[in-house]
C-alpha cells in the first residue's frame, strides 16, 4: 500500500522490485495497480483452472436397446449392465426399438419400461419417463 503516486514513479518502483505494473482497476479514480510478476501470476491462473477442469466430473449417457418381446434372462443381463452403469454416476437410456406389426403392440415396450423401473429400485430417479419417439419408446434414468 503506496499510496497515491504518479505513473513514472510507480513503474520505476516496480522496475527496480523486478515485477511488473499491472493496472487492476482503471474505472477508479485514480487507476489501481499493483507491482507483482505477470508470468508468475498467469502460471498460477493456469494451474488454477487445470486443477478445477481435472475436479469435474464428466456425466456420460449409455444406451441400452432392446425389444419390447425381450426374454428375462436378457433383461437381467441388460440390468446388470445398467446397475454398473449407474454405479459409475452414468446416466442410463433404455430403448425399446419397435419394428413392423410390433408398432400394433406399444404396450408391450412399456410394460419392459415400467418392469426395468421396478426392478432398479429407490436407486434411482427417473429423468424422462417412458415416450414414444418415432418407432421406439425410451426413458432415461440417473443415480440419486
Amino acid at each position: 500500500m503506496v499510496g497515491v503516486v504518479s505513473l513514472q514513479e510507480a513503474l520505476q518502483k516496480a522496475e527496480d522490485g523486478g515485477l511488473d505494473l499491472v493496472e487492476i482497476s482503471p474505472q477508479a479514480d485514480p487507476p489501481v495497480c499493483k507491482a507483482l510478476d505477470y508470468g508468475k501470476y498467469k502460471y498460477e491462473q493456469q494451474k488454477r483452472a487445470a486443477e478445477a477442469r481435472k475436479k469435474q466430473k464428466i456425466i456420460h449417457v449409455k444406451e441400452l436397446k432392446m425389444r419390447p418381446t425381450i426374454d428375462t434372462h436378457d433383461l437381467e443381463t441388460k440390468l446388470k449392465a445398467a446397475h454398473r452403469f449407474l454405479e459409475d454416476g452414468d446416466k442410463v437410456k433404455f430403448t425399446v426399438r419397435f419394428r413392423g406389426r410390433e408398432m400394433a403392440f406399444t404396450e408391450q415396450g412399456r410394460a419392459v419400461l415400467n418392469d426395468i423401473l421396478e426392478k432398479l429400485g429407490d436407486q434411482i430417479k427417473t429423468e424422462l419417463s417412458p415416450k414414444m419417439e418415432g418407432r421406439q419408446m425410451i426413458m432415461i434414468v440417473a443415480p440419486k
